[in-house]
C-alpha cells in the first residue's frame, strides 16, 4: 500500500477512497506484465454495486501476469482538491496515477455517467480523445450495455467490447502481450489485432458521415475493418470464472449484499427492454454450481443477504428447489434470500414462505403499464388478475410494503391508459392483509426512453414539458392513503434519451458540458440542465432530433454497425405487432420466433429444470434454546486507514468479520434478526484508538483466545483484536487522548485554559448543554513540540468529541483543527 493520501482527512466519506476492503487484490507491480485500471464512472457507492466490474476484476486477477485495480468517479470535494493541487487521480489499491497503467477499462452502464467518464480520464492525466493519445498513454477500453450504441462516446475510446466480456478481455490481454513482446511501437497495429476479435469495436477504424437529413452513416475507414461488430456471447455460464471472493465494500453501497448471478438473458420479449434483447439467449447457471458458489462466497464475505440475480429470477428453471436448499443450508446463520426481479405471475405462496423464513426482503412488482391494452402493446405478458393475486398473496403473507413500477409515455399511450393506472393502484392499495390491515405501496414512475436494438427504437419519446405534466397529474391523482409516489426526474430522462439514440456529434456536446462543470448527472440534485442546453446551443445540436420524433423503417441508425444478434427485421415485426396490440409468447417454453440470436449449436438456451439430489435436501437447522454461554468482551485497536470508518460502517465490518470467522453468534428476535453485539460510544471519523471494545453474545461457547485468533484473520487493515474476556469491564468515565499537530502546536494551545469557565456546547445528542470546562477537560499537558495529551470526561451525563472540546477550550483556528490527528490511548498506557 502506498502512502496514505492527505485528502482522506478532509473529504466526505473518506472510506470510499481507502482501497483496503476485504478481498481486494494487491499485486506487486514488478511481478506482472499488464496493469489494468478498471474504472466505474460514478461514485463508489454505485460502482461497488455493479457486479460486472467484480467479475472482470476477478477474471483478470486470476491471471498471475495481470494486475487489475479499481477507480471510481471522485466526489466534487476530491475533484476540486486534485485540481487545486495539480494531483492525479489514482487507483484504490496502489494509488498509481491512471496515466501509468497499460489499460483503463471503463464500465458503461448509464448514459448520464458520461461526464464522469471524462472527469476520470482528465484527472488521471489521459487525453480525452483517442486520436490524441500517444504510445506513452494507456489504451482506454469500454464495455457494458451502453456499448450497444457506442457512438456518442466512441471518439474517447481506443476499443470497445460489445457483449459478454469474460472471455474477450483475456483475448485482448493476450493480443496486447504479443504486441508488447514485438516492440509495441505502433498503437494502430494492436488495434488492428483487437478488431479481429469477435465483439471488439475500434471506433477509429470507422468514419462518420451525415447526409442531408442529418442521419449518421458509419463507413469503414481502414482496410480490413469488419463490416459489423458481432456481439460476444458466453455460451455456458458454468464455464466462465465467477468471483467467489467478491470485494466487500465499505460504507453503504446501493446493493449491500452478496449478488449471485443465476442466469443471464431473458426471452420474455418485453418490447421496451433493451437488456431482454442484447443479453439473449437465456443461459442459466447450473443449480449445483449456484449452491457451491453461495457456500464459498458467503464464507468469504460474511454477508447476511444473498440476492439471486437475473433479468427474471422467477423464471429460473428450478427456483423453488434451489431456494429450499439455500434456506436449509444458510437459514440457521440468518442469511436472508432476496429475488430482485420477480414477475407478478411468478409469485407463489411457497416462494413467499421460503423468502420470509429468515427475513422478509423487499418485493418489487413491475406492471409497467396501468391498462391491459398497453401491457399487451409492450408485450408484458401478465394480466390484471395476476397483479392482484401477487399483491394479495404478499399482503396475506405478512408483507406490509410493496413496490410497484410503472412507465409513462409508452408507445400508443392515451389518457385512458393513465386513468387505468390510477384505478389499478387505488384498487391494489385497498387490499388487506392479516387482521384486515392494509399494506402500503411505493409507486415509482419513470418516463419511457426508447433504446437501441429494441422494437421501440423507432418510437418517439415524450417531450420534456409533456413529461412534467403527465407525472405531475399522476402524482396528484395517486395522492391517497397508503400510497407513496416517487418519480424519476424528467430532465434526467430527457438527457438519457438524447444519448441513448445519439451519434458522434454528441461527443462535442459532452465535452462542452463537461467544461462548463457538468458532473454526476445521474444524481438529480447535481443535474444542471441549463448548462446542458448551453452546450447543445454552442455545438449547434438540436436534442429533439434524437428524442421526440418517430423513426421510419429505413432510417439509418448510429448503431447500425453493432450486431447484437437480434435482427432488425425481427425488431420491426415486433414493432408492428405492438401497434396492433398483439402479444408474442416466451420462446423459452414455446416456439422459436426467429429473432436470429441462436444457432442452436454454439449458442442456444440453457435451462435447468431440475436440481440433482433435491429430494435429499437437509432440513433447516433447529433453533434450540440451549443455555447461553456468558458474553465476551472483545478489545481491539483502530488505527491507520481504519480511523476513517464511520460508526455504522464499523458495525457492519465487525458483524461480517464475526460471520467470516465462524463465531457462533446469537441473534435478536423479530422480523430482522441481527447479531447481538453491543458497541461503545462511537468515535468521530478520523480518530484513532488504541483500545475500543464490543460485547458479543454467543450461541455456543468458544474460548476467548480462539475468538482473537479467528477475528484477526478476517479484519481489514487498521483493525486488530488484542484481547477478549468473559469478565466484562465497566465503562470508563474518562478517556485519555493524544493530539498531534504536524508542523507544531498552534499558539492558542500553549496559552492554557480556564478550568472554572462555564461553557455551552452541543453534546453527541446535538442538544446544547452547559458544563464547567474543567469537569470535562482534565490533565491537559504538552508532551513535545507537536503533541499534547488530555483526559476527556463525561460531565453531567454528556460528552463532546475531542476536537469540539479543544475548540471550546482554546482559541484555535479551523485550519489548526483540520491538521490535528487524534488518538485515544489504551487504558494501560494512561
Amino acid at each position: 500500500m502506498e502512502r496514505e493520501p492527505d485528502f482522506l482527512a478532509v473529504v466526505e466519506k473518506p472510506s470510499r477512497y481507502l482501497g483496503t476492503e476485504v478481498n481486494a487484490v494487491r499485486k506487486d507491480p514488478a511481478s506482472v506484465r499488464l496493469r489494468v485500471a478498471l474504472a466505474f464512472p460514478d461514485l463508489y457507492e454505485i460502482g461497488t454495486s455493479h457486479f460486472g466490474m467484480q467479475i472482470l476484476y476477478h477474471v483478470l486477477n486470476c491471471e498471475p501476469w495481470i494486475a487489475a485495480e479499481r477507480v471510481y468517479a471522485p466526489a466534487a470535494d476530491l475533484e476540486a482538491r486534485l485540481r487545486e493541487r495539480g494531483e492525479r487521480l489514482g487507483s484504490l489499491e496502489s494509488r498509481t496515477p491512471l496515466e501509468r497503467f497499460d489499460w483503463v477499462g471503463v464500465s458503461l452502464l448509464y448514459e448520464l455517467n458520461y461526464t464522469n467518464l471524462l472527469a476520470i480520464l482528465e484527472l488521471g492525466g489521459i487525453p480525452l480523445y483517442g486520436a490524441e493519445r500517444e504510445c506513452r498513454h494507456p489504451f482506454v477500453l469500454a464495455g457494458g450495455p451502453a456499448t450497444c450504441n457506442p457512438e456518442p462516446v466512441a471518439p474517447f475510446f481506443d476499443a470497445m467490447v460489445v457483449g459478454d466480456g469474460e472471455e474477450v478481455v483475456l483475448e485482448l490481454a493476450r493480443a496486447w502481450l504479443a504486441w508488447k513482446e514485438e516492440g509495441a511501437e505502433d498503437r494502430g497495429a494492436l488495434l488492428e489485432r483487437w478488431s479481429r476479435i469477435e465483439g471488439v469495436y475500434v471506433p477509429s477504424f470507422y468514419r462518420a458521415r451525415w447526409d442531408e437529413a442529418g442521419f449518421q452513416h458509419l463507413e469503414p475507414g481502414r482496410p480490413g475493418a469488419p463490416p459489423a461488430i458481432r456481439r460476444a456471447i458466453l455460451p455456458d455460464l458454468d464455464r466462465a470464472a465467477f468471483p467467489d471472493r467478491p470485494i466487500v465494500p465499505f460504507g453503504k453501497p446501493v446493493h449491500d449484499r452478496l449478488r449471485l448471478e443465476v442466469a443471464r438473458g431473458c426471452t420474455r420479449g418485453c418490447r421496451f427492454c433493451q437488456a431482454g434483447m442484447i443479453y439473449r439467449p437465456v443461459r442459466e447457471r447450473a443449480p449445483e454450481r449456484v449452491l457451491a458458489l453461495a457456500e464459498r462466497a458467503l464464507a468469504a464475505t460474511g454477508y447476511e443477504d444473498l440476492s439471486l440475480l437475473s433479468l427474471s429470477t422467477g423464471d429460473y428453471g428450478c427456483l423453488v428447489p434451489l431456494l429450499e436448499r439455500l434456506v436449509a443450508r444458510h437459514g440457521g446463520e440468518r442469511v436472508a434470500i432476496s429475488l430482485p426481479s420477480l414477475r407478478a405471475g411468478a409469485l407463489s405462496p411457497v416462494l413467499m414462505e421460503l423468502i420470509r423464513s429468515v427475513r422478509k426482503t423487499g418485493f418489487t412488482i413491475a406492471p409497467e403499464a396501468g391498462s391491459q391494452r398497453l401491457r399487451d402493446v409492450i408485450n408484458k405478458n401478465i394480466d390484471t388478475e395476476e397483479i392482484f393475486s401477487a399483491v394479495r398473496e404478499a399482503f396475506g403473507a405478512g408483507w406490509q410494503l410493496l413496490k410497484l413500477y410503472f412507465m409513462v409515455g409508452l408507445p400508443t399511450e392515451t389518457e385512458a391508459d393513465r386513468r387505468e393506472l390510477v384505478d389499478l393502484v387505488r384498487a391494489l392499495a385497498a387490499l388487506k392483509g392479516p387482521g384486515g390491515r392494509k399494506g402500503r405501496l411505493n409507486v415509482s414512475l419513470a418516463v419511457f426512453i426508447p433504446k437501441p436494438h429494441t422494437p421501440f427504437q423507432w418510437a418517439a419519446q415524450l417531450g420534456l414539458e409533456e413529461s412534467r405534466a403527465v407525472l405531475g397529474a399522476l402524482r396528484e391523482r395517486l395522492s391517497v392513503r397508503g400510497v407513496e409516489v416517487k418519480w424519476q426526474n424528467p430532465e434526467m430522462s430527457f438527457l438519457e434519451g438524447v444519448f441513448a439514440r445519439g451519434d458522434r456529434r454528441l461527443a462535442e456536446v459532452l465535452v462542452s458540458a463537461f467544461r462548463k462543470g457538468c458532473r454526476l448527472d445521474g444524481w438529480g440534485d447535481r443535474l444542471r440542465l441549463d448548462l446542458w442546453r448551453q452546450a447543445f446551443a454552442a455545438c449547434g445540436v438540436d436534442p429533439g432530433f434524437y428524442t421526440t420524433r418517430p423513426r421510419l423503417r429505413g432510417e439509418p441508425f448510429p448503431w447500425d454497425r453493432i450486431d447484437v444478434r437480434v435482427c432488425r427485421d425481427h425488431l420491426w415485426a415486433e414493432w408492428e405487432k405492438a401497434l396492433r396490440g398483439e402479444k408474442t409468447p416466451d420462446c423459452r417454453t414455446g416456439a422459436c420466433h426467429g429473432c436470429g440470436c441462436c444457432d442452436f449449436v454454439a449458442v442456444r438456451p440453457v435451462v435447468h429444470a431440475a436440481l440433482p439430489g433435491a429430494a435429499a435436501a437437509a432440513a433447516p437447522r433447529p433453533r434450540t434454546a440451549a443455555p447461553a454461554p456468558p458474553p465476551v468482551q472483545v478489545f481491539y485497536s483502530r488505527t491507520g486507514p481504519a480511523r476513517f470508518f464511520g460508526h455504522l460502517e464499523l458495525v457492519h465490518i465487525i458483524h461480517r468479520a464475526l460471520r467470516r470467522a465462524g463465531i457462533p453468534l446469537r441473534f435478536s428476535e423479530g422480523y430482522h434478526p441481527k447479531p447481538r453485539v453491543a458497541f461503545e460510544d462511537p468515535l468521530p471519523t478520523g480518530t484513532e484508538s488504541e483500545e475500543e471494545s464490543f460485547v458479543v453474545r454467543l450461541a455456543a461457547d468458544l474460548a476467548p483466545e480462539e475468538i482473537v485468533r479467528r477475528l484477526n484473520a478476517e479484519l481489514p487493515e487498521g483493525l486488530h483484536v488484542h484481547a477478549a474476556s468473559r469478565a466484562l469491564r465497566p465503562p470508563e468515565s474518562c478517556h485519555r487522548y493524544r493530539v498531534t499537530f504536524p508542523g507544531g502546536l498552534p499558539e492558542g494551545l500553549r496559552d492554557g485554559f480556564d478550568p472554572a469557565r462555564e461553557v455551552t456546547a452541543g453534546g453527541r445528542s446535538g442538544r446544547l448543554k452547559k458544563f464547567v470546562l474543567g469537569d470535562m477537560l482534565q490533565h491537559f499537558r504538552i508532551t513535545d513540540p507537536e503533541t499534547a495529551e488530555f483526559d476527556l470526561c463525561r460531565a453531567g451525563g454528556s460528552s463532546l468529541r475531542p476536537s469540539e472540546l479543544l475548540q471550546v477550550a482554546f482559541p484555535l483556528a479551523p485550519d489548526d483543527l483540520a491538521r490535528a490527528r487524534f488518538r485515544k490511548l489504551r487504558r494501560q498506557s494512561v
